[in-house]
Formats: structure tokens, sequence, C-alpha cells
């Protein structure tokens, strides 16, 4: 783009650059592991991980919208973004993608712990030197992305408890295999867009759909799974449980629905949908048992 397209950048630009609501996300899953190491209140702590954690997220957001910006002009979906589109320039992106990354880093390792600075430095390596590269040359971008979507609970449970214990890794695992069925909707809603730019994601090379589906099907049963071990390991409530198997299995029956060729591409639009609800729902559910019962 000009100069003079990036001289008229709006501070929104600069905001839709840094993916809000994904990096929400892995703000709010931070938290969620903090809280469910129940450390003893620091409001100050707790701050400096919710603004560093943001950081973190905002900036490799900014510099993977940098690496992508040729593939994201040639999506629909993508093609509206701010480098694509021509509001900002891919410098500008870059610069402030990686001041966001080591302000991150800076703040977390001096404020809140080294082990949670360690977490982020592999988000950031994960997503930045695996993932984003990978998805122009391997079936498993998507696992390789969850892997890194997944750390973020570390980071919260290392903050508060300087360590990582089973509940934290549970949470990762939660995490892990939750973006498998999401991630598979989306790809597969959008197959062409990725088909268009040679991205070898499964739902781009599986063309009836079957293995995507079957594969989110076989993730979601794992996630259920890994959602019950709090309560069987007695880290959370059989109130819990049983809660998290209710809203698992709804969660479930949307992926066996996906399986259906019939209806693949609305099974695919109401499984992404019930995964954006079910995340919060059970992780809120599960910190909330954890602050409210007083578990081990």
């Amino acid at each position: 783009m000009s100069d003079a397209g990036a001289a008229h950048a709006r501070f929104g630009d600069y905001l839709e650059l840094t993916k809000p609501r994904l990096s929400l996300l892995s703000v709010m899953t931070a938290l969620v592991g903090y809280f469910s190491a129940r450390p003893a209140f620091d409001p100050l702590r707790i701050g400096l991980l919710a603004l560093g954690t943001s950081l973190a997220a905002g900036g490799v957001a900014s510099l993977n919208q940098w690496m992508e910006g040729e593939t994201d002009a040639r999506m629909s979906r993508t093609a509206l973004r701010p480098i694509p589109a021509g509001k900002i320039a891919g410098g500008s992106a870059f610069v402030l993608g990686w001041l966001m990354c080591i302000a991150a880093l800076m703040l977390i390792f001096t404020g809140v712990g080294r082990l949670a600075a360690l977490f982020t430095l592999l988000t950031i390596a994960f997503y930045l030197g695996w993932y984003t590269p990978a998805k122009r040359s391997s079936r498993w971008s998507t696992e390789i992305g969850a892997i890194a979507g997944a750390i973020p609970p570390l980071i919260g449970w290392s903050a508060a408890e300087g360590t990582v214990s089973a509940l934290g890794w549970i949470l990762f695992g939660i995490l892990f295999f939750w973006q498998i069925p999401h991630f598979m909707a989306i790809a597969w809603t959008y197959r062409r867009d990725y088909s268009a730019v040679n991205f070898p994601m499964l739902p781009v090379r599986d063309v009836s759909g079957g293995k995507a589906a079957g594969w989110s099907f076989i993730a979601t049963g794992a996630l259920v799974a890994v959602s019950l071990l709090p309560a069987v390991l007695g880290l959370a409530s059989a109130w819990y449980g049983a809660a998290a198997l209710a809203v698992g299995a709804g969660f479930l029956w949307q992926a066996a629905a996906f399986l259906r060729p019939a209806n693949r591409d609305a099974g695919a639009r109401r499984l992404f949908l019930c995964s954006l609800a079910y995340l919060p729902l059970v992780l809120g559910l599960l910190v909330a048992d954890r602050l409210l019962l007083n578990r081990p």
C-alpha cells in the first residue's frame, strides 16, 4: 500500500489488526487458568497477566497478518483485513507486532513470573514459527495451531502457582481438543477460500467432508472425556461433572450431525455456533466450582 494510505490509518484499523475477539479468548483462558489455581487475591498480578496476555495475542495476530498478507488478499473472508485492504502498511504491522510481543514478554517476566513468560514465548514461537508456515504445507496445521491456542491457560496457572499441576494440563487438553471441531467447522464452511490459496487443510483435501467430520467427532468425544477428568480426579465436584457431561453431550450431538453428508454445510454452521457456547460454559462451570466449593 502507499505511504498516503498508511498515513490515514485509523485507530480502529490498528485495533482490527490485533484481532480483538480472538485475542480476548487468549486473555480469558489465561485468566481461567489463573483463577482455577485459586491463588491469593492479587489485583496487580491479575492486571499484569491480562495486559501481558492481550499484548502477546495482539502482537501475534499483527505478525500473522503481516506474514499472510498475500494469501489474505486472495480470500473473500480475509480480503478486507487492514493489510490487504490497504489500510495499514505491512511494515507498520511488522513493527507494531514485534513491539507488542516484546512488551508482553518483558511485562510478564518482570511482573508475573518466569514460567509464565516462558509459556508466553512458546505461544508466540509456536504460532508464528510453526503454525503460520504450516498452513501452506501441512495437513496438520489445525492441530499445530491448537497447541499454540491451548497454552494460555498454562500462562495463567503458572502465574498463580509458579508451576503447572494436573488441572492446569487438563485445561490445556480442553482447549486443544475444543479447537479441532471449532476450526474444522470454519474450514469446511470456507473450504473454497482455503483451496484458492492452496492451503492443504483436511477440509480442502477431503472433498466429501467425511474425514473432516469424523475427526471433529473423535476430537469432540476426547474433549468431553478430558472435561470430566476434574470430577473424576476429585479436583471438581460431582455437580461440575454432571453439568460438563450435559454440555458435552450437546456438543457431541452437533458433531454427530456434522457427519451426515446431506446436511454437512448446515451441520458445520451449527457445530461452529455450538462450539462458541460450549467453551465459556464448561470453563465457567469449572472456575465457579473451584472457587465456590473449594475443591483441593
